[in-house]
């Protein structure tokens, strides 16, 4: 029997007790997975985290470093693959092949495919947008294309955005849409090097995209009400900036808030509500240092003018996906926020006070079994994560997690 909820402690239980509550996790699994939307294999392991033990039952295997994960009305899952492929699931079925259609991508160092989510009206105009890096020249950038899904293929596939940044790294490439149907993409800072003059470094330049958050409407021209719209000196679509690398972004659907984590470098993975306009602060103020040496970046870890964190992470868990629970199948967790880790190897799970805002405690989930790529709320309640291996073509599973009591 396995534990990953680190902030709880265990007792010791005898034996035949053991013996009795496997025997037990088994028949109520067996129950599960007869009334599951999809087929699913669980592993023998219970874990134990706050108000619940759970399993973690294998969605599908045979994926080649999952992305992103998206659902249809029709409960048909969408993937997509980094090396450049989407991929549907269907009844507990990784289909054979790959959706036809998909843009060529730039599959190089970070680059590659990342995000797919439908439009809020797919049921009624077949909308799907995918994130992905592109070559611009001798370099890259990261772009966005909108097409209809229809017959399992992409149809009329447009570019609707390519951002004004360059670099082999730091893409971002998140995806969000908010309650009017706009738009939202994570754009990294490229990785420009944090030295001499950190408020001159890219991510505070706001001539470009690099370091920033961009807001867009759903054809991926500029909403007139943006921040900077119309101002000398900014990108009309940035929405927030003084950011190093975005792998996570998702809207508190009780709150409306949007929230997004972000990579530091050596130490210093923040969790952040974004609003409109503000400075983040990289790499002026931040709580990591240079990789390698730990020498350090910052000026400071406060500065007048640059936004604070919700939450950080010291050592990095390498943060990549983003959560926030409102299913059923959990419901002592409404609320609480998820984030995916890669070099960590694990899945926090982030509780919030009754503000929904203010972090009050960390725990820690699905350790262990590998980088944890993405986080998503299945429509029928549970909790998904992908899980990828840096090789291409080593194949790995999606997993949910599934109550035990």
């Amino acid at each position: 029997m396995k534990h990953l909820g680190k902030n709880l402690k265990t007792k010791k239980i005898h034996k035949g007790e053991v013996m009795l509550r496997k025997f037990t996790h088994l028949l109520i699994g067996a129950s599960l997975m007869l009334t599951a939307s999809l087929t699913v294999y669980a592993q023998s392991d219970t874990y134990f985290a706050s108000n619940y033990g759970y399993r973690l039952a294998m969605v599908a295997d045979g994926l080649v470093q999952p992305w992103s994960m998206a659902w249809l009305p029709n409960g048909d899952m969408l993937v997509t693959e980094r090396p450049g492929r989407l991929r549907i699931i269907r009844d507990g079925n990784l289909l054979p092949d790959e959706v036809s259609g998909t843009p060529e991508v730039f599959y190089e160092g970070q680059g590659g495919l990342f995000d797919v989510t439908p439009h809020p009206d797919f049921a009624n105009n077949q909308l799907v947008y995918l994130s992905f890096s592109r070559a611009n020249g001798d370099n890259s950038t990261t772009a966005i294309v909108r097409s209809r899904f229809v017959n399992d293929r992409l149809t009329n596939v447009e570019e609707i955005f390519a951002a004004d940044a360059d670099g082999a790294s730091h893409y971002g490439g998140r995806l969000a849409f908010d309650s009017t149907n706009h738009l939202y993409l994570t754009l990294g800072d490229r990785q420009m090097p944090p030295s001499g003059d950190l408020e001159a470094h890219s991510a505070q330049d706001t001539s470009n995209h690099e370091g920033v958050i961009v807001r867009l409407n759903d054809d991926g021209s500029v909403p007139v009400d943006n921040p900077y719209a119309g101002q000398d000196g900014y990108k009309p679509e940035i929405f927030s900036y003084g950011h190093r690398s975005q792998q996570g972004l998702a809207f508190h659907p009780i709150t409306g808030d949007l929230w997004e984590t972000e990579h530091g470098p050596q130490g210093g993975d923040e969790l952040n509500i974004i609003t409109a306009g503000n400075n983040y602060g990289w790499p002026v103020v931040g709580r990591g240092v240079n990789y390698g040496l730990g020498n350090p970046i910052h000026e400071s870890i406060i500065q007048i003018g640059m936004e604070q964190p919700q939450h950080f992470w010291v050592p990095s868990i390498a943060t990549s996906g983003l959560m926030i629970y409102t299913g059923d199948i959990f419901p002592l967790w409404h609320g609480d926020v998820f984030a995916g880790g890669l070099g960590g190897e694990q899945l926090a799970h982030i509780m919030l006070d009754d503000d929904n805002r203010t972090v009050v405690r960390e725990e820690t989930l699905a350790y262990g079994i590998g980088r944890i790529r993405d986080v998503r709320q299945g429509p029928d309640g549970y909790i998904y994560i992908s899980v990828e291996d840096r090789e291409n073509g080593t194949e790995t599973p999606i997993y949910r997690l599934e109550p035990v009591d």
